[in-house]
């Protein structure tokens, strides 16, 4: 109890905050953990960027991935934690959403595009690999369904799922903005994300290391548990604990 008191206090006060979100927040949406027990790590080896790039066959398997998930992804819609940062943003308190996520539930919750850094990039988008030429999705599924052959783009170049794929480096500008954002927010707060894959995990890290209040929520260890710098850590489901934060923090609980 004394932590959730020390986050609803830490909310109330600060003026720019910062969300480091992962996996976790976006579960109860419908939208499988990626390295949970039950995650695509678990059912089947990931095809990485430079076979992609280099074999059909890598290519096929890669977009058959895809193919599989995106009803899913369609069918999604935003939950009560992606609210509750649109509720910051409202309060004029949001400084930046850092997402590990690709479902795009922070945009269809009305997150500002200028506050949010997709680090691991969206599956709302289909870029060329050659000319970066980004578009809708559907077109692209839809011919991989009719010719069963990963789709190219008018240019030649091979078309892919604007995700950040294994192999393939995070985009710098993205990763600029983030840490811009981690060293000017007054609060730090990292939610359903178990901190292990980096660079992300140093983008809280670096707010916390700056000097500003570092909360972590999160069912299950992460890999900050025990660093000193750490304010407050509280195990538990994201969407029962930042909802009831926020409206606590804002007055209206």
């Amino acid at each position: 109890m004394a932590a959730k008191g020390a986050l609803c206090e830490a909310i109330s006060t600060a003026g720019k905050i910062l969300f480091f979100t992962g996996a976790g927040i976006s579960t109860p949406s419908g939208i499988p953990d990626f390295r949970g027990p039950q995650g695509v790590w678990r059912k089947r080896d990931p095809v990485f960027y430079q076979d992609f790039m280099s074999s059909e066959d890598s290519r096929v398997d890669y977009w058959e991935y895809k193919l599989e998930g995106w009803a899913a992804f369609q069918e999604a819609r935003p939950n009560a934690v992606h609210d509750a940062i649109v509720r910051i943003e409202k309060a004029g308190k949001l400084g930046l959403v850092v997402t590990q996520n690709v479902d795009g539930l922070h945009l269809l919750a009305g997150t500002s595009p200028s506050l949010l850094v997709e680090l691991h990039g969206t599956n709302g988008k289909v870029e060329c690999q050659e000319c970066r030429q980004e578009t809708d999705p559907e077109e692209s599924f839809e011919y991989f369904r009719r010719k069963g052959a990963a789709p190219r783009c008018p240019c030649g170049g091979y078309l892919k799922p604007a995700t950040i794929s294994f192999g393939q480096g995070l985009k710098p500008e993205d990763l600029e903005r983030a840490f811009q954002g981690a060293s000017s927010c007054d609060l730090v707060l990292s939610l359903g994300s178990t901190l292990s894959v980096e660079p992300a995990a140093s983008i809280p890290l670096s707010a916390a290391k700056g000097g500003s209040p570092y909360f972590i929520v999160n069912q299950g260890e992460t890999a900050h548990d025990r660093i000193d710098c750490l304010s407050g850590r509280i195990d538990g489901l994201v969407e029962e604990i930042l909802p009831a934060a926020v409206e606590k923090a804002l007055g209206q609980g």
